[in-house]
């Protein structure tokens, strides 16, 4: 085999760009090809707001594939079918597998959760019923109508009523007494705190309202982000043998110059003492091309018809005068 010393590095240097850049694009497309490999199967539920195509599939927090459509189904009663994708070989979901829609991040983005049961095997493509799913509890919706209730309450009447009753048990044992004169202490400070509490719980609505109007933007925003760390984590071992395969590169180019440099440095040599020379003289090089200009031009105009020189002689034939007129 020779060498690769001996070899010619400008051909080396083009095998090797043109592996590295068909391994990144093998890289780029192993998410296609996990797209044959998976097992496909479909969940019923009453509700499934917020849950979208792309979302992740989790057993006991780990993912092991992705949702792929969410669709409305219509056999004896309408409910929503979730298909998904199961990706990790190592997951066996039984005939008695259960799922749940759960809240991923605080801006309301969800993902698939699957609970493996039973003693058989759910077979593939085969669909989990409603009674072993639960729809998912959406968070800004409990907000917003918590906030709807307490603005109906009346903190004064909800106030007086405590006192009276601490009025009421007075004479009851000491320990009665202290626990309700505290729910007076407590509905007097909610009491006095009135307006604070309903400007909290008013900027707390118009937040959520803000949210909801902007779930799309934050769930597209944060779903780009976990797909670009996704993404890396995914290929973490072909940048791994990237970054391996270019250091390995640049250390047979070290070689390579290593090897030859006995004869590069007297070359290289060589070339700065030119340099040096040219850089003594270059302003007697600069008037001498400044000089030859002319030379050049008029040497340019008379050989510029052919291979000869065009030349004329002045007063060789003196010209013709008449001697008379008409």
């Amino acid at each position: 085999m020779k060498p690769f010393r001996e070899r010619n590095p400008v051909v080396t240097g083009a095998v090797g760009l043109t592996l590295i850049v068909a391994a990144l694009l093998g890289a780029f497309q192993l998410d296609r090809l996990a797209a044959f490999t998976g097992r496909a199967y479909q969940a019923a539920f009453t509700d499934a707001s917020g849950l979208a195509a792309g979302n992740e599939v989790r057993v006991a927090g780990v993912r092991v594939g992705k949702v792929t459509a969410v669709e409305l189904a219509r056999d004896t009663r309408s409910y929503v079918r979730v298909r998904f994708r199961v990706d990790d070989d190592g997951v066996r979901l039984g005939d008695r597998t259960g799922a749940t829609i759960r809240i991923k991040t605080v801006l309301g983005q969800k993902y698939l959760a699957l609970a493996p049961a039973g003693a058989g095997r759910l077979p593939e493509g085969g669909q989990i019923p409603l009674d072993r799913t639960a729809a998912p509890f959406d968070v800004v919706q409990a907000v917003t109508g918590l906030a709807d209730t307490l603005d109906k309450v009346d903190t004064d009447q909800l106030a007086a009523a405590f006192a009276t009753l601490s009025e009421t048990f007075a004479d009851t044992p000491a320990s009665v007494d202290s626990a309700l004169g505290g729910l007076a202490r407590l509905s007097r400070t909610v009491a006095d705190r009135d307006a604070e509490l309903r400007s909290l719980l008013t900027r707390a609505r118009e937040v959520t309202d803000v949210l909801a109007t902007r779930d799309e933007e934050f769930r597209k925003l944060v779903t780009d982000g976990e797909a670009l760390l996704a993404e890396v984590t995914r290929r973490r071992d072909a940048i791994h043998k990237l970054l391996v395969g270019t250091n390995d590169l640049a250390t047979q180019l070290s070689g390579l110059v290593a090897d030859n440099r006995t004869e590069l440095d007297p070359a290289l040599r060589e070339l700065r003492e030119v340099i040096a020379v040219l850089q003594r003289n270059r302003d007697n090089l600069e008037r001498s091309i400044a000089r030859m200009a002319p030379f050049v031009t008029a040497f340019a105009n008379v050989v510029g018809n052919g291979r000869w020189f065009d030349s004329y002689v002045h007063g060789l034939v003196q010209p013709y005068v008449p001697t008379g007129g008409r």
